[in-house]
């Protein structure tokens, strides 16, 4: 068969190694051949190609990036978008389309298989709020260099009886806030899926501060609401192409704002694109691993408009619209053991 693939919407760890996992287990089982797409669905809408084959993919496996590179194009919004994919497809004698990406990527999959496009979905969201799956690649990574940092800031926190807000991703869920924030021992952690309670926090901090406990960390997802408001920090009124504003600023609010009700000196850091870059986890290039491998194997079972997905610990599928229908949130449980960890006032 003849297999395209591509990856869209933001980079993340793993990424190459779920291309690798694709054309290796392709080329040697099936004797498929691989056009790879450049820069997502902008590759597709203009016919930008590169042939994928065993020496393509040869020592990708621990890089991080997309050597397909990505964009956050969306055909959707383009005049003839659709039509222009369709005709690419069509130009390269494509037997299937295997798509690797988030909601965004995944809606402009379904938007062409409804057109007849076979295709077979991988999910990749660094926030990890793909629904359907219990977790994707790059997740981890991202968990692991927050982690990090947030056990470096305890130490320059507590040299300098500071408060130290540290801003993760997140735009519309608080897995990497709420993980890295209980992993890394945070005082406090806001995400996006509950309102901000600035008093209570201010709570938590005086009570440290009155034990001997002279320093804090707080965590917050980059799309926790604004206290106060059901507004999101953002840079500027510019959207992208799926219509997400970028996303900045909450750490340095939430900071003026803790320095104000307490008096304490209050620093505030955003981690921003360091937990996409680098090398992944060894859990991440397993798991790409799996996922990549599942896929074209979903193709070579004719099994299309399916999107591979975790579940416990074992690989399986879904309908690809239903896992658009809904962003995967955090749950009560989790929110309750961080509260759980925290005085009970």
């Amino acid at each position: 068969m003849r297999v395209g693939i591509l990856t869209g919407g933001g980079d993340c760890p793993g990424l190459n190694a779920v291309i690798r996992a694709v054309v290796r287990k392709g080329i040697f089982h099936h004797q498929d051949e691989f056009v790879g797409f450049i820069e997502g669905w902008r590759g597709v809408v203009e016919n930008k190609t590169r042939p994928l084959t065993i020496d393509a993919v040869s020592g990708i496996l621990h890089l991080g990036g997309t050597i397909l590179r990505t964009s956050r194009t969306n055909p959707r919004k383009m005049e003839g978008g659709i039509d222009k994919c369709l005709a690419t497809i069509k130009a390269n004698n494509l037997d299937a389309l295997i798509t690797i990406g988030g909601d965004d990527t995944q809606g402009v999959a379904n938007a062409l298989l409804e057109k007849g496009v076979k295709i077979v979905g991988v999910p990749k969201t660094i926030d990890n709020d793909l629904s359907g799956t219990d977790a994707c690649f790059g997740f981890d990574t991202a968990v692991s260099i927050a982690t990090e940092a947030i056990d470096r800031l305890h130490s320059t926190a507590e040299a300098h009886n500071r408060v130290i807000v540290c801003e993760v991703m997140g735009r519309d869920a608080g897995w990497i806030a709420i993980t890295s924030g209980i992993a890394g021992g945070a005082d406090v952690i806001f995400v996006p899926e509950k309102p901000i309670d600035l008093d209570e926090a201010v709570k938590i901090l005086k009570y440290r501060h009155g034990h001997g406990k002279l320093f804090s960390i707080v965590v917050v997802a980059e799309g926790a609401k604004l206290p106060g408001t059901d507004q999101q920090a953002t840079h500027g009124a510019k959207l992208d192409a799926f219509g997400h504003a970028r996303l900045s600023g909450i750490a340095q609010t939430v900071a003026e704002m803790i320095e104000e009700k307490t008096g304490y000196e209050t620093r505030y850091v955003s981690l921003g694109h360091t937990q996409r870059g680098g090398t992944p986890t060894a859990y991440d290039r397993m798991l790409a691993t799996r996922y990549g491998t599942a896929a074209i194997d979903l193709v070579h079972q004719g099994k299309f408009g399916r999107l591979v997905v975790l579940r416990g610990t074992q690989i399986t599928n879904i309908p690809l619209a239903d896992a658009i229908a809904k962003t995967r949130t955090i749950g009560d449980d989790l929110i309750a053991l961080a509260a759980g960890l925290q005085p009970d006032f």
